[in-house]
């Protein structure tokens, strides 16, 4: 069957290989083809591959030398890769045990099985996890020629987002100054760093923040990386509403950083409720600042909700115009996470 393949010359043909691995793009249900001095790399999502890469589809052979886990069970498991772990989601208990058998004895490249135990809770967004095999839930996951350390089990990640992450990564230009609100282990940062900019990742998650320093360590940019264990609302000076008169509640900010009118990137991964800390991205931002706010909204008005309050609380002191509406997945039945690029320009008026 045709399926899609990176071009290269054979001569650029590992070092693309390697580049794809990395950002876990290469069908491994496929075998690499040579013909006329060309590499053909099986690919499975021909959107997230650089725009630098020519994509053709052509006949594959299937690779019929590696046992895959559904080739073990007789049925095509759930599950999502992370570094060399395996992620289930399953309720079965018995169906668990049965896959993370199957995926041990498969030829996957895999040394831990973990099934989900929990929800994602509290505020530091983490989720507990059954351990089916492996040490622990410790593990290196790879992305687009980023390397992230993380352990499952205290901090926040979803390997789901990657092509979102490198699509913002891309917009990035050497000598800006990025702002993560809630940076985590430094899925956005790491790679801006890498791009050039200086860049602050603040997360409220102690654990997080230890991550993100050595992923900047492993990633040769901790010269350009800042990371910051607080609440992001902290490290702009309060602004109280007139009309809240002495009762408002000021925030206490003494001694910690002052990054208001610091930022020209500033993201806003945190989609049930980034709006309660859009008047802190508003401070942060510079005189021409572009947010990157994520948001989940039913898919009937999926950008309404967030562009309203991105202008609510940004207008008249700046003026807002939406350069991308984006649906970056389905998240629930009928709702959607979605992304909008906005540019904030500081009003001469």
């Amino acid at each position: 069957m045709n399926v899609p393949c990176v071009r290269v010359p054979r001569e650029e043909g590992e070092a693309t290989r390697s580049d794809l691995a990395d950002a876990d793009l290469i069908d491994d249900d496929y075998e690499i083809a040579v013909e006329d001095g060309n590499l053909y790399i099986p690919i499975t999502d021909a959107e997230a591959v650089p725009d630098d890469l020519e994509i053709v589809r052509r006949p594959a052979d299937e690779r019929r030398t590696q046992t895959r886990p559904a080739d073990l069970l007789g049925f095509d498991p759930s599950y999502e890769r992370l570094g060399k772990a395996v992620l289930l989601d399953e309720d079965d208990p018995d169906r668990a045990w049965e896959i993370a058998d199957a995926v041990l004895e498969s030829d996957l490249p895999v040394e831990t099985v973990l099934n989900k135990a929990s929800k994602v809770k509290g505020e530091t967004r983490v989720r507990d996890w059954e351990l089916l095999a492996g040490e622990d839930t410790e593990v290196v996951h790879r992305e687009y020629g980023c390397e992230f350390a993380l352990d499952l089990a205290e901090v926040y990640f979803s390997p789901r987002l990657a092509t979102e992450r490198h699509r913002v990564a891309e917009q990035v230009e050497s000598g800006e100054r990025a702002f993560d609100m809630f940076a985590g282990v430094g899925p956005f940062v790491v790679p801006f760093a890498k791009r050039g900019a200086e860049c602050v990742g603040v997360d409220i998650n102690p654990a997080a923040i230890e991550y993100l320093r050595e992923n900047a360590r492993r990633n040769g940019v901790e010269d350009r990386v800042t990371a910051i264990c607080a609440n992001v609302r902290t490290l702009v000076p309060p602004r109280v509403d007139a009309s809240e008169g002495e009762g408002a509640t000021e925030r206490d900010t003494k001694g910690a950083p002052n990054y208001e009118n610091w930022a020209d990137r500033i993201v806003m991964n945190l989609p049930h409720s980034a709006d309660e800390f859009l008047d802190t991205a508003v401070a942060i931002a510079g005189d021409d600042c572009v947010l990157h706010y994520y948001d989940i909204q039913h898919e009937d008005d999926p950008f309404g909700p967030g562009e309203r309050a991105i202008r609510d609380a940004a207008e008249p002191e700046y003026d807002v115009s939406v350069e991308t509406r984006h649906t970056v997945r389905s998240y629930a039945p009928h709702e959607l996470n979605v992304c909008l690029d906005v540019r904030l320009e500081r009003s001469s008026a």
